[in-house]
């Protein structure tokens, strides 16, 4: 989301001239405001000579905070390509009173935290990130995703939904309560976009088992657009200052 709302306030600088780059992982992505780029690079060595050959003079990362290997390639990128960048990074959402967090490191853990007897599972994950859920059958799972879910999950009970967020919590907590969920499995994600189902499922005292952010390279970084804006606007500053 940060990626679009900085996209939109560069595509209106005759001074840049700005590209986005998508990963690719969804079916049909949204229509961005400036020139898109979709698919890998091919490691950082691959960002590098992109970087390199079309002249690119700032990276900002504004990758999902869950896309560490994404952020990884970028920082070394850059190194190669001898430009700067910035991290621009949502921050991440705290726990308030009501909430009932299970924090965990990964999905196998978030697997295990569910417990042996059954549940009614809502997981607000990636389709490629609930494999490991595989392995515990026993749950009764409702599964959210921009794209469908092919294959489907290899267990006797799933119902699959497709939606793009923001999702309001008024309805996430209708959806919470027409399938009757127990437990919200969720990703820090940051941001208001999707903050919906922990609302709701805090106003259900629902527990959510929460999967931590991964570790992310220490770069530059900054929380808001605004901010993103200023250092593009700095770094544009000190180039014509050196006559590049």
């Amino acid at each position: 989301m940060e990626a679009r709302r900085l996209a939109e306030r560069l595509a209106e600088r005759a001074d840049l001239a700005t590209t986005l780059s998508l990963a690719g992982r969804t079916a049909t992505p949204a229509l961005q405001p400036v020139p898109t780029r979709i698919g890998g690079f091919g490691g950082a060595e691959g960002l590098a000579n992109y970087l390199t050959d079309q002249k690119i003079d700032v990276l900002v990362d504004a990758t999902h905070p869950y896309a560490a290997a994404i952020s990884v390639n970028a920082a070394n990128a850059v190194k190669l390509a001898g430009i700067p960048l910035l991290a621009l990074r949502r921050p991440a959402w705290v726990p308030t009173a009501g909430d009932r967090w299970i924090e965990v490191g990964d999905t196998a853990a978030a697997v295990q935290a569910l417990g042996k007897a059954s549940r009614r599972v809502f997981l607000a994950l990636g389709r490629k990130e609930i494999e490991p859920f595989a392995d515990a059958p026993q749950h009764h799972y409702l599964v959210r995703s921009v794209d469908p879910v092919v294959p489907p999950l290899a267990v006797p009970h799933a119902v699959y939904v497709t939606g793009r967020g923001p999702f309001a919590e008024a309805n996430e907590r209708t959806t919470l309560e027409q399938y009757r969920i127990g437990v919200v499995v969720a990703k820090n994600s940051g941001g208001t976009a999707t903050y919906g189902k922990i609302a709701a499922a805090r106003t259900l005292s629902l527990p959510v088992i929460m999967l931590r952010r991964p570790t992310l390279p220490e770069v530059e970084a900054v929380e808001t657009v605004d901010d993103a804006v200023a250092w593009i606007d700095h770094m544009l500053a000190l180039a014509t200052a050196r006559g590049v």
